[in-house]
């Protein structure tokens, strides 16, 4: 029996278009609306672009690097006002497409309501959404 070819490796679109298969993406309007009704809002962006950009009001900010670490219940890197498998939660990056990578992870994680924002940050801001300044360290 000849061995099976290999399949060919994944692009990024590829990955990006598997992982948004398994949950519906929400509006910044949609997000907004949600948070008042509880959810959690996850911001990935780095700490520059949230400078530049302004914070979400009551977003936790969570490195995008070190996300499933805090959020995993049983990792002892947890954060505990995230680490509820049954929470929704919302993540945001700047533009809507490694929080769709995110959301994967934390699917994985058994945080089964994880979704994110279509269109990021950058769609808030253009929404007319809230976001407040964020002052500099020193």
């Amino acid at each position: 029996m000849e061995p099976a070819s290999p399949r060919p490796p994944m692009t990024a679109a590829g990955l990006l278009a598997r992982e948004r298969e398994r949950y519906e993406r929400v509006t910044p309007e949609q997000a907004i609306v949600e948070r008042e009704a509880g959810a959690l809002l996850v911001d990935t962006r780095s700490a520059d672009a949230i400078g530049r950009e302004g914070a979400i009001p009551g977003a936790h900010r969570v490195p995008l690097s070190v996300l499933p670490w805090r959020m995993d219940p049983a990792s002892p890197w947890s954060d505990p006002t995230l680490a509820d498998r049954g929470s929704r939660v919302i993540v945001l990056c700047q533009d809507g497409f490694s929080s769709s990578l995110a959301v994967g992870w934390l699917l994985d994680l058994g945080f089964e309501r994880a979704t994110d924002v279509e269109g990021g940050v950058r769609a808030w801001i253009e929404a007319g959404l809230p976001v407040e300044p964020v002052e500099a360290g020193p």
